[in-house]
C-alpha cells in the first residue's frame, strides 16, 4: 500500500492545488494541466467507497496502482465506478494470484507488478471504455 499511497498523496496534493488555481480560468489551461486535473478527478472517484462495503487492501492497491499509473486516464469520469467493480471481478476470476501475492507480501514485487500491468492491459482490451 505504501508503494502506491506515496504517489497517490502527491498526485492528489497537486490535483487540489491545480483545481484551486483552475477555478479562475479553465479555458487557459494547457494540455498537461488539464490531464493532471482529470487524473485527480479519477483518483478521487476511486477513493469513494459505499458505506458498509469495505474493500480489501489488495483490491485497493490494484485499482490505485492502475489509476496512479495512468491506466484510467481514458475512462470517462462517470464510468470509473463501473470500471473499478468490473476490474475487481476480472482480477478475482482471471488473476487471483496477483491479489494473493499483494496480500501476503504486503508489497508489489517486480514480478507482481509485471503480472498486474499485463492484467490491466488485458482487462482494458476486453472492456469498452
Amino acid at each position: 500500500m505504501k508503494q502506491v499511497a506515496g504517489r497517490l498523496r502527491l498526485e492528489l496534493a497537486q490535483y487540489r492545488e491545480l483545481a484551486a488555481f483552475a477555478q479562475f480560468g479553465t479555458s487557459e489551461l494547457d494540455k498537461t494541466t488539464r490531464a493532471q486535473l482529470e487524473r485527480g478527478q479519477r483518483l478521487t472517484e476511486i477513493l469513494k467507497q459505499p458505506q458498509y462495503v469495505p474493500v480489501s487492501i489488495e483490491k485497493q492497491v490494484m485499482i490505485l496502482y492502475a489509476a496512479v499509473n495512468g491506466y484510467l486516464d481514458d475512462v470517462a469520469l462517470d464510468k470509473v465506478g463501473a470500471f473499478e467493480s468490473n476490474f475487481h471481478r476480472f482480477m478475482e476470476s482471471n488473476y487471483p494470484e496477483t491479489g494473493k501475492s499483494i496480500a501476503t507480501e504486503k508489497e508489489i514485487s517486480a514480478e507482481t507488478e509485471e503480472a498486474l500491468k499485463k492484467a490491466i492491459q488485458e482487462f482494458k482490451k476486453s472492456v469498452t471504455v
